[in-house]
């Protein structure tokens, strides 16, 4: 399964380290993510409020699964 997480904090990076660690994540990708983050996932240069830039992302990759981090302000 390749996996898109949404975020650049520590919730995120929690998320990025259990779901790596599952033997059903084939690859992981962090938007925009961290350099701790790095270590677990590839992160890509997408702001997490970029809609339109994640989605063509995630249809760009195949992501299979989304998994959003920060809570929205809009």
């Amino acid at each position: 399964m390749r996996v898109l997480v949404v975020g650049s904090g520590g919730r995120e990076h929690a998320l990025c380290w259990k779901l790596a660690a599952s033997p059903l994540c084939d690859k992981l990708f962090c938007a925009p993510g961290n350099a701790g983050i790095a270590d677990e996932a590839e992160c890509v240069v997408v702001g997490a409020e970029d809609i339109d830039a994640l989605v063509a992302f995630a249809r760009r990759e195949k992501i299979d699964f989304v998994v959003v981090g920060p809570e929205g302000h809009w």
